[in-house]
């Protein structure tokens, strides 16, 4: 089993721990927040309540928020978002237990662990594009059960949700165990995707932003994470990557979170309607290729949740039970079921 990269630990991974010796703002490399767009609807800048958001440089979720700055959106619900921008995934939760952000764009198992083990959350439904395993279009691989014996590449480690979910298909529809049966390489996405782009992998588990790149190369998706959700029981796209706020600023600042949360869905209207939105993003995409960017854009736009809350939470609810049972209590703690009330219900947040 090789390890690829400098992607950060199973151990790192699943506990989002802080780290006592870093320093907050200056490890971080806290940046100015970005100019904001004239006030307009019933809010002022000036009275505008403050949310620092840790972000990566160059994560997806920088096109939201950017969207928002640019449209508007956050005066006009009452807020002002200041970037912070982190190194790494692992320094987004470190910045997020150490009070140094107030919110940040993470995975579900995540927001359930740290609600199991003492710090409540709530979760706001941020994305449903997944990954899944990309193949070169000529391949001659049609099923996961052809990949016996391939080296595949795993974007991340061996907790990665979707690695998880699609060990639990495997296993329940071929009775085989894909980590044992592939060769499997975890590592960095970039270099994943680039190994597997020059062939040094027959196959590669890739989050969907690089799915997206590989796609506009030629290369077709073998199954996707959804496919395999769908399989649980999954009655729609669920979106296992969300906004998290400590529950305790949610209940100081209701507002805040609801003006977010309005924010958030004003901005992917925006995204899914409007073709100039998308060219204001294209420097922040590294998409000079046009096939690149319209993959892109087609794979973020599919992945914006639109299903009541109640929907989602029952969705989401199933595979976490999937995950959960297979990663153990390394990759969700003591939360062997999805808390109860972790979905944010606020006016604003809900579909």
């Amino acid at each position: 089993m090789a390890m690829l990269g400098d992607a950060p630990s199973a151990k790192a991974h699943s506990e989002g721990r802080a780290s006592p010796s870093i320093s907050r703002r200056t490890a971080l490399g806290l940046l100015g927040a970005a100019a904001l767009a004239p006030t307009i609807g019933r809010a002022r800048a000036a009275d505008a309540a403050t949310i620092r958001a840790g972000v990566l440089k160059f994560g997806t979720v920088n096109w939201e928020l950017d969207t928002i700055r640019r449209l508007g959106l956050d005066s006009a619900n009452g807020i002002r978002i200041e970037s912070v921008q982190v190194a790494s995934n692992d320094a987004t939760r470190i910045a997020f237990m150490a009070g140094d952000v107030d919110v940040i764009a993470t995975d579900l198992l995540l927001a359930a662990r740290l609600t199991a083990e003492g710090t409540p959350v709530v979760y706001i439904p941020f994305s449903a594009s997944e990954g899944g395993v990309m193949v070169a279009k000529d391949s001659p691989f049609k099923t996961l059960s052809d990949l016996k014996g391939k080296k595949v590449a795993v974007a991340g480690g061996p907790l990665d949700k979707s690695w998880l979910l699609l060990r639990a298909y495997a296993q329940s529809r071929d009775n085989f165990d894909l980590a044992t049966a592939v060769e499997p390489s975890f590592g960095a996405p970039p270099l994943l995707a680039e190994m597997l782009a020059n062939g040094q992998f027959d196959a590669g588990l890739l989050f969907w932003n690089f799915c997206a790149r590989l796609e506009a190369k030629g290369f077709r998706t073998l199954i996707s994470t959804e496919d395999a959700a769908r399989a649980f029981g999954a009655t729609g796209a669920v979106a296992l990557i969300g906004y998290v706020f400590k529950a305790d600023f949610a209940a100081r600042h209701p507002e805040a979170v609801d003006g977010f949360a309005a924010a958030s869905k004003a901005a992917k209207q925006a995204l899914a309607t409007s073709a100039s939105a998308w060219d204001a993003l294209r420097p922040l995409m590294q998409a000079d290729d046009p096939a690149v960017f319209d993959a892109l854009k087609r794979r973020f736009i599919d992945g914006i949740p639109n299903r009541p809350i109640a929907e989602e939470e029952a969705d989401a609810a199933r595979l976490y039970a999937v995950i959960a049972e297979i990663g153990g209590p390394k990759l969700v703690g003591p939360a062997k079921t999805l808390p109860k009330g972790l979905y944010w219900t606020g006016h604003a947040a809900s579909p």
